[in-house]
């Protein structure tokens, strides 16, 4: 199953636009008790996100889960520092490649995948303000191009 499969919960859309994406990663997260259940739910939102290396673990800050409304005092901070699940060589990998100067660790989605929660993050480096611009402009362009090419098939 190639990576990103599975139920989508969340997905952190302005990511690919203030950001070019080198590389990807599946990663498993740390939740506790009633997060899961919000989770399956998809009460997740990864907008401001990021991820940090910290003494060879890897974690996931400002990803919000809202509480859980049958949880009462058994719910968690909806903004707490969650760990991510990687094999070393991945961490190490990680760490290489952030130690370079513009580069950070953006969650991309959250998904179940055989009933796990995952989250794919990307390795990414931020666009400029006219790189944003040079994107909007070819997206555009291909749209116009695939209107055209449908009329002409009519």
């Amino acid at each position: 199953m190639p990576k990103g499969d599975g139920r989508l919960l969340a997905q952190n859309k302005k990511a690919r636009h203030d950001y070019a994406i080198e590389e990807t990663f599946e990663a498993g997260i740390v939740l506790q008790g009633t997060e899961i259940k919000s989770v399956r739910n998809a009460r997740v939102n990864l907008k401001d996100a990021y991820a940090r290396i910290d003494r060879g673990e890897i974690f996931l800050h400002n990803m919000h889960i809202s509480p859980y409304e049958q949880g009462n005092r058994y719910n968690h901070d909806p903004l707490r520092t969650r760990k991510l699940l990687l094999h070393k060589k991945q961490i190490s990998k990680l760490i290489g490649e952030t130690k370079e100067a513009g580069y950070s660790i953006i969650p991309l989605k959250m998904y179940i995948k055989d009933g796990y929660a995952k989250v794919l993050i990307g390795v990414a480096k931020g666009k400029k303000k006219y790189d944003k611009r040079q994107d909007l402009k070819s997206k555009e362009a291909k749209r116009d191009v695939e209107r055209a090419f449908k009329e002409r098939q009519r």
